[in-house]
């Protein structure tokens, strides 16, 4: 649910507003159906909006139920007067979503957070949440509140996200557990608004006393209200190493540069190219990225302390040097747990993967003596099959 709080006068039951404020409300909210006169009446807010910005003649318009006896709108700009009926643009298929249009001469929020820095947090943690629907929780953002600060964590399973944003609220711990999908389309929103405020709230149901939490984000023009999702994220820190063997800090962009020559290079596989497996060693003032069998090397200039080697999924490693950019700190413990990537309150872990060994190479003397154990024929056999290779 999506409430539009438009600055106007009330005129009846109807209202009266500046025509581009209206227009950018309905323009920044996601919900597919509007509500009016205190949800009388249901539009399709896709067609409401493109109505709305089709009318000329005045940059001011006036919203009021039909006067003619029918369930409707009266809509007023300028000299150009019209009707919509209940339910216009809505059909079979469109979401059940709305959001509730509701006028007063003044709408004052009081910020506690920037707009682009929330846009900017939930962009960075969105595209790690799961996208699995055997895992509801995991398909949700975390929004924890607690001692001045809100963090942001969303998690796979095999990668996690952490962001940690100075907040001015109370100091009541509160969390809620919003799905991904649905923070996705707020944050263009977000980046136009002039003011943001964020808040938790819990309501207690009718049936056997449940509290329900809710995720409040308010602008200027728009209150989005997400419901948390029931269940419990898992103990996350559990999984962070407090010590290093190795770190590292370089350079995102240069790094990402060189991973993506590295996996475009042919391979014999089946494995699609993001998924093929880089091998990263720290040391000795560089970053060593190589591919498997030798196929290609790239070294990165980086500030290094200690020395390990791990691998890891270039899909993963990709997504951490995305969403680190800059300049980023890189920490491993061992090669068998999380790589830790962070920069200004931004933390990532990435499980590494464990390559099969080599297979040790026969040596000439080896390879002669094998051969002359094995019949004529089948030692033909195998020249033939070379030359039709070949």
């Amino acid at each position: 649910m999506e409430q539009v709080n438009i600055v106007g006068k009330r005129s009846g039951e109807g209202f009266v507003a500046h025509k581009n404020d209206l227009v950018d409300a309905l323009a920044r909210t996601q919900a597919d159906r509007v509500m009016l006169f205190n949800d009388n009446i249901t539009l399709g807010r896709k067609g409401f909006l493109a109505y709305l910005k089709a009318l000329a003649g005045s940059n001011i318009v006036k919203v009021v139920p039909a006067s003619n006896g029918a369930k409707g709108v009266k809509v007023v700009c300028g000299n150009h007067e019209g009707y919509l009926p209940g339910e216009a643009w809505i059909k079979d298929k469109v979401p059940l979503t709305f959001n509730e249009v509701r006028v007063s001469p003044s709408n004052a929020v009081m910020p506690n957070l920037g707009s682009v820095e929330l846009a900017d947090a939930i962009s960075r943690v969105v595209g790690f949440a799961s996208i699995e629907e055997a895992k509801p929780v995991l398909q949700c953002i975390r929004f924890h509140q607690s001692e001045g600060k809100l963090t942001l964590i969303a998690s796979d399973g095999f990668e996690l996200a952490e962001v940690s944003l100075n907040f001015e609220a109370g100091e009541a711990e509160a969390e809620a557990l919003i799905y991904a999908s649905e923070l996705r389309a707020i944050i263009p929103a977000l980046r136009k608004a002039k003011r943001v405020k964020v808040s938790f709230e819990q309501k207690a149901t009718d049936e056997g006393g449940l509290v329900t939490k809710l995720l409040l984000i308010d602008t200027e023009l728009i209150r989005y209200k997400f419901y948390s999702q029931d269940g419990e994220y898992p103990d996350y820190e559990k999984v962070i190493p407090n010590e290093f063997v190795a770190t590292a800090s370089l350079d995102t962009k240069a790094m990402m540069k060189a991973c993506q020559s590295l996996l475009s290079f042919w391979y014999d596989d089946q494995t699609k190219p993001l998924y093929r497996a880089l091998t990263l060693t720290i040391g000795e003032g560089k970053v060593t990225i190589e591919a498997k069998e030798d196929r290609g090397k790239a070294v990165i200039e980086a500030d290094t302390s200690g020395q390990v080697k791990v691998a890891v999924s270039g899909k993963y490693l990709l997504q951490a040097l995305r969403t680190c950019g800059g300049i980023a700190d890189v920490s491993i413990a061992n090669a068998s747990s999380p790589i830790v990537f962070s920069t200004n309150g931004y933390r990532c872990l990435v499980m590494p993967i464990l390559l099969p060994d080599k297979a040790e190479a026969p040596t000439e003397a080896e390879a002669e003596a094998i051969a002359e154990a094995e019949p004529e024929g089948k030692r033909k056999r195998k020249r033939k099959a070379k030359v039709a290779v070949a």
